[in-house]
């Protein structure tokens, strides 16, 4: 009994086109502009690094495109280390070919060549594809039967005829071959000096491979014009998972003999005072910390370092502004700020409203976003001994088009 051959799977990513047809090149080849907040081919690298397969992916990318590919590969999800490029040609049948010459010497025996433009590629179809090959295809196509009443026209513009549909597919990417037949056939077809070629399929029905059609995905559309890219994006943004992040604070500061403490900016009087390099408002601290944990921006201390001589004696609304400025420019909304204050003096009650009205502004949200609570410790522990007074809080911020 013949033993069966090992399979093990390598994937082109075709990248190196301009997508003239996609709108301005000011705003980038198509394959590195954002639908859903990240770039097209990152759509595609994830679909493929997360589909649980041993494979080697190689992306054929435009020599002046390198550092948009690096910014695009490091959104990948997983396992972006071992995704390689590769310099394309001048046609896409070239730039398949230099995938393809990259992946010799690695020990595939299969591979499969994808457009970068093709973000909604599933795993569904990924398995389609393997199924086909490990069952003995020479080569697979994942195509749809074709709907559309289709219609041959006159050099003149007019109908010549209709065109029977029955039997008619329209093919879609991956498509799926023997490594060493798909090798040869691309360069049996660049030495021969054929460049008429519109998909690697049609290379392999040229050299006499055998193509199985399997079922491709609906959804699998190409992006090709700069509306698709627009719908793309719409789409992906009606299925992707709304990125709302909650970061906590805690802060604790010493209380000692004075006339007042400030809290969410508020001077309250009182015969103590909170001691700090800075206003020592221990609300505001705990809330600056929370913001900057929803986008993993360090601490109060690394921002605003107590060893530096000119925060002392600061407004802590200076730094819960700064926290504000950061989420912003990470691209997220402030949707609720929430201070619980632990103290067995001074009353908070009395100012409260002032508090929510202070965090109102600093934050830029509405008043029924924000939330101050006070409560005691019981007389228990250096908060019950009035030692000191400790403040938690919890912000929470939605990010658009970022995705975890």
């Amino acid at each position: 009994m013949q033993a069966k051959e090992q399979f093990s799977c390598g994937v082109v990513v075709v990248a190196a086109g301009r997508g003239e047809r996609a709108g301005s090149l000011s705003d980038g080849p198509k394959q590195y502009r954002p639908i859903g907040g990240r770039p097209v081919i990152t759509r595609v690298l994830d679909a493929f690094s997360t589909w649980p397969q041993d494979k080697i992916i190689i992306v054929v990318i435009h020599p002046d495109d390198e550092a948009l590919f690096e910014r695009a590969r490091g959104l990948v999800s997983k396992n972006a280390e071992a995704v390689r490029f590769v310099h394309g040609g001048p046609t896409r049948q070239l730039s398949v070919l230099a995938g393809l010459k990259a992946l010799e010497g690695t020990g595939i025996t299969h591979v499969m060549i994808h457009d970068a433009a093709r973000p909604f590629v599933d795993h569904a179809l990924l398995d389609r594809c393997h199924a086909s090959l490990v069952g003995g295809a020479e080569a697979a196509l994942p195509a749809i039967a074709v709907a559309d009443t289709l219609k041959r026209s006159t050099p003149d513009g007019t109908v010549a005829e209709t065109v029977p549909r029955a039997s008619l597919f329209a093919a879609q990417t991956p498509q799926c071959f023997r490594f060493a037949p798909i090798l040869a056939a691309h360069e049996r077809a660049a030495s021969s000096g054929r460049s008429d070629f519109t998909d690697d399929a049609s290379i392999a029905e040229w050299a006499g491979m055998s193509v199985a059609l399997i079922e491709g995905s609906v959804d699998n559309v190409k992006l090709t014009i700069k509306r698709d890219i627009a719908m793309a994006n719409e789409k992906w943004n009606r299925t992707a998972l709304p990125d709302v992040r909650t970061g906590n604070g805690y802060d604790v500061h010493q209380l000692v003999d004075g006339d007042g403490v400030t809290l969410c900016g508020i001077v309250i009087p009182h015969d103590q005072t909170l001691l700090g390099h800075s206003d020592a408002d221990v609300a505001l601290h705990a809330l600056t910390d929370a913001l900057l944990a929803t986008c993993g921006a360090g601490d109060i201390g690394d921002h605003f370092p107590p060893s530096d001589p000119q925060w002392k004696g600061a407004p802590s609304r200076i730094f819960l502004e700064h926290a504000a400025k950061i989420v912003r420019d990470n691209g997220g909304t402030i949707m609720n700020a929430d201070i619980s204050l632990i103290a067995e003096a001074p009353k908070v009650g009395p100012h409260r409203q002032a508090m929510r009205e202070n965090l109102a502004s600093m934050l830029g949200i509405s008043l029924d976003r924000c939330s101050v609570k006070a409560t005691t410790n019981e007389t228990i522990g250096f908060v019950g001994r009035r030692e000191g007074i400790a403040a938690i809080a919890t912000a929470t911020v939605v990010y658009a088009g970022q995705e975890t």
